[in-house]
């Protein structure tokens, strides 16, 4: 169950991905909490289903129900901002970051658990969809809480590990 099961369905040709998923989530220095909430809303934002239901299944034992439901609600809000914040960045003209966005984004003051454990959930989800924005935004915010350089860099890891096995069973998937 949970990251065995990741590691077993990878092919050969993947055995560097398969090693760091130990090196990021099994042995990370971030907090269980901090870990595994990372590793489940990047789960999300990367979609892939068995990766998502066995990254679910482990942090439930980490993170409990409230925080599960966080790090989903991590996961989809920055799905929302993600997209909006990039394409107003890409559009190229900055009176669209003048315009307020508009777009209810309440779990984010209130998320049900620790903020700069949101926030860094937040940050891997916005490392996976590639916006600038919310990346500068976020880390700029953890710093400001009191997160180190060290664990941004944890979470930027978890993040491109879990997209990673995704993206290689993804594509595993549609060649079988």
């Amino acid at each position: 169950m949970g990251l065995d099961t990741i590691r077993a369905a990878l092919p050969a040709y993947a055995e560097d991905i398969a090693r760091n998923l130990d090196a990021t989530i099994s042995d990370s220095t971030l907090t269980r909490a901090q870990t595994w909430g990372t590793a489940l809303a990047c789960a999300v934002a990367a979609r892939n289903p068995l990766v998502l239901r066995e990254i679910a299944a482990e942090a439930l034992d980490h993170l409990g129900p409230d925080g599960v439901e966080a790090a989903k609600g991590a996961a989809a809000v920055m799905a929302m901002t993600n997209i909006y914040y990039r394409a107003t960045h890409l559009v190229g003209d900055a009176a669209y970051a003048s315009m307020p966005a508009r777009l209810r984004m309440q779990i984010i003051a209130r998320p049900g658990v620790d903020k700069s454990d949101f926030k860094l959930w937040c940050l891997g989800v916005s490392a996976i969809s590639g916006c600038e924005v919310c990346l500068q935004t976020q880390e700029k915010a953890l710093r400001r809480r009191g997160v180190t350089r060290e664990q941004v860099h944890e979470a930027l890891r978890i993040s491109a590990v879990v997209h990673a096995a995704a993206v290689t069973l993804d594509a595993e998937a549609a060649l079988a």
